[in-house]
């Protein structure tokens, strides 16, 4: 099992958490909610409205998110999904733990652990300049709608 946090359109009530659930992807089980140790850019950004987190540690915000527990077959689905190696990378992040109550697996509130994080560093030149978010929320006051990929053309 290996540890996964998401920041975008898969955390909980977003619209694509529907695929963390769905176990013919594989196994998703969510541990808690955390937010990076490092500071990042998070914009929402594309034709699409998508939120990427910029590979650039140190600027933007700490970002919020949540940690999930992934089987291997579920941490192919999201590999595709997230369009890796072209689109996103995956790599280690540091997070802080935030806490939802659940105090499994070592996961107390405020202790320090590591999960995969799917980043890109394949962006266009005014992106960082874009508003940076610490947390995504696809139904925010920032009027950008998110387009699901059975939307898109």
């Amino acid at each position: 099992m290996t540890r996964v946090f998401v920041y975008g359109t898969l955390k909980k009530g977003q619209p694509n958490n529907y695929r963390m659930i769905d176990v013919t992807n594989g196994k998703a089980e969510f541990l808690t909610s955390a937010i990076t140790t490092q500071k990042y850019p998070l914009v929402i950004a594309g034709q699409f409205n998508i939120p990427f987190l910029l590979n650039l540690p140190g600027q933007g915000h700490r970002i919020h998110g949540e940690i999930y527990q992934v089987d291997d077959r579920m941490l192919k689905f999201l590999d595709d999904f997230e369009g890796v190696p072209t689109m996103y990378q995956r790599t280690v992040v540091e997070l802080e733990v935030k806490g939802d109550g659940a105090e499994k697996d070592g996961l107390s509130p405020g202790s320090i652990t590591e999960a995969f994080l799917y980043s890109t560093t394949t962006y266009q030149p005014d992106w960082p300049s874009l508003t940076n978010y610490e947390s995504y929320n696809a139904y925010g006051d920032h009027g950008l709608q998110y387009v699901t990929r059975e939307a898109r053309d």
